[in-house]
């Protein structure tokens, strides 16, 4: 049997694992801020329902990466303040962020998510630290076509230019 080869809850964390445990509940923890606030000024139903399922997942993320951490000495990353309440009716026109712009925010923080559960997938030599992540990355994932579908029937989807006609070679 080689060294690393028992129970992998037996096994000490390499630092790259340390720090990819410490960021991702670092990260989920913003970021629940982030889409609490994003509540607030969302006013399509269907956007809505997406944040409370972003926020949810992220309290999942938080507690089993804190858990670990924990339970390997490390100290997880403090929690951000609470913010007071605020109705969308209070936020001025011009100050309110739309549906499409936070739509656009869920899908920055979705893909630069996915980058890193596979960084910490493709870092982790403890099975059940890269088993979680894998949940995390499969998670966004569905997620993330959740949320492609919706800014694709609500129309906000911004398209890059697309090829509908190419060009005909030309013979040298």
């Amino acid at each position: 049997m080689g060294i690393l080869s028992g129970n992998p809850k037996d096994e000490p964390l390499h630092y790259g694992e340390i720090y990819a445990l410490w960021q991702c509940s670092s990260g989920a923890k913003l970021a629940t801020s982030c889409y609490r606030t994003h509540l607030v000024h969302a006013g399509d139903d269907d956007l809505k329902k997406m944040l409370n399922e972003a926020i949810d997942q992220c309290g999942k993320e938080i507690e089993e990466c804190d858990a670990l951490l924990k339970a390997n000495g490390i100290a997880p990353a403090p929690a951000m303040p609470e913010k007071p309440e605020a109705k969308l009716e209070d936020i001025p026109p011009g100050a309110r962020l739309t549906d499409p712009e936070i739509a656009a925010s869920l899908g920055i923080d979705f893909a630069g998510g996915l980058t890193m559960f596979s960084q910490a997938m493709a870092q982790s030599i403890r099975e059940d630290v890269g088993a979680l992540f894998a949940k995390y990355h499969a998670t966004k994932t569905a997620m993330a076509l959740k949320l492609l579908r919706l800014n694709k029937d609500k129309g906000w989807l911004v398209p890059p230019p697309l090829q509908v006609k190419r060009p005909e070679p030309v013979e040298v």
